[in-house]
Parts: C-alpha cells; sequence; structure tokens
C-alpha cells in the first residue's frame, strides 16, 4: 500500500510539473510605419541579420534560422540565409563594421561595389534581430549514484527562462524602417528525478521564435506578384 502511495504521489507531481513546464507566457508588441503590406516583387528577397556587435552575447545563429523557415513557411516571402548573406558581403557586415543605424547603411550602399551586389542579388529588406534567451533564475539538485546491483537519481531542480528579441525591419531600396516587433517569452523547467531523471521542458526560444516569425510573415501578408 505504501508503494502504491508513493508512485500515485509521484504521478502526481509529474502531470503537475507536465502541465507547468508545457506552458509559456509571450507578450508581442509591434510598431509599423503605415498599415500598408510591405512591397515585394516575385523575385526580391529578405535577410535576416543577428546583432553580435556587445561583447557580452550574439543574437543566437540557430533563432535567425528558425525566424528565417517561419518567414518563408508558405511561400510568400523569399528568405536569403544569413551565412550565405555574410559570405557575399564579407566584410562589410561583420560584428565590428555591420551598420548598426540606417545612417550608416546608407553610407555603405554609396559604394558601388556594395549596391551592385544588393540589386543583383534582389534583397529588399534587412531584418536585423537582436537580443538573447538567457536563463534568470535555477534552484534545486538532482544527484546521482552508481552501486553494485543498481543506482539511481534523486532529486528536483528547476529554472526559468526569459527570451527577449527585437526585430527591425530596414527598406534597403528606400533606406528607412518599415517597423519593428519585440517579443518575450517566458518559462519555467524542470527535472524530477526518482531513479531515472524526467525534464519537463518549457520551449521558450522556440515560441519566442513562432511568435516574432508570424508576426513579421504579417507584414508582407499578400501573394507576392509573380509567384
Amino acid at each position: 500500500m505504501r508503494q502504491n502511495a508513493v508512485t500515485q504521489t509521484i504521478s502526481l507531481v509529474m502531470m503537475i510539473l507536465s502541465l507547468a513546464a508545457c506552458s509559456t507566457s509571450t507578450i508581442i508588441d509591434e510598431y509599423r510605419e503605415t498599415n500598408l503590406d510591405l512591397e515585394l516583387n516575385g523575385t526580391e528577397q529578405v535577410v535576416i541579420m543577428g546583432r553580435r556587435h556587445a561583447g557580452e552575447y550574439e543574437t543566437e545563429p540557430d533563432f535567425i534560422d528558425c525566424i528565417g523557415h517561419r518567414l518563408a513557411n508558405g511561400g510568400k516571402v523569399s528568405v536569403m540565409p544569413e551565412q550565405q548573406f555574410l559570405d557575399s558581403f564579407y566584410p562589410w557586415f561583420e560584428p565590428r563594421v555591420a551598420p548598426l543605424k540606417l545612417k550608416r547603411m546608407s553610407m555603405i550602399l554609396n559604394d558601388p561595389i556594395i549596391s551592385e551586389r544588393i540589386n543583383s542579388l534582389s534583397i529588399r529588406y534587412l531584418i536585423w534581430v537582436d537580443g538573447s534567451t538567457e536563463t534568470t533564475e535555477k534552484s534545486g539538485s538532482v544527484n546521482c549514484a552508481l552501486a553494485l546491483g543498481g543506482g539511481g537519481c534523486f532529486g528536483f531542480t528547476t529554472w526559468d527562462k526569459s527570451a527577449n528579441y527585437e526585430a527591425t525591419i530596414w527598406d534597403l531600396k528606400q533606406l528607412d524602417e518599415e517597423g519593428r516587433v519585440k517579443v518575450r517569452t517566458e518559462g519555467s523547467s524542470y527535472v524530477l528525478a526518482v531513479i531515472a531523471p524526467i525534464p519537463f521542458i518549457a520551449q521558450v526560444q522556440a515560441d519566442a521564435c513562432g511568435g516574432i516569425g508570424d508576426r513579421l510573415k504579417s507584414f508582407f501578408s499578400h501573394t507576392l506578384p509573380g509567384s
């Protein structure tokens, strides 16, 4: 009976933690220069770039890839991979020299080599993404031991994560800012160890990607002409 009670207690704890860990809270804020959809013809492309000018962090490349896939899903927007863009314009968009303001971007585009390459690749919009995902609080511990005839892990640990990102859309043809999207996602993850560790992971960064990617897609909501 005692073992059954323990098993039932563990099952109840696992169910509660599963429900808590699978939920995240996401707040999205946006600014649009105009209510009209952004123009794109059948050949023009969008590039999404992660900010890496700050020494203490970089906007994760896999997060940038995630947004790109989300934005391109459905075939309405053609997205050039970040690394392809960096290779095509080396070294002008490396961390030390990348244009952080539109004024600096306009100066770079005054170089005929760069402007001709932008035109030849049909790059219309550059979307800068700044931010990162961080662990904000962690507590508890899990200990594992090996012994003759068996062993196991026991304990409980939890941690909170926060994802904060901002995307800024530049129109390279008009040389102006078309809008911004901010996203903040928070969630808690857990590991319950009773013989074997059982993780319950909150998909904080994935939810942030979905939120910011879908909102960016709404800027280009109509099917591309000629597509």
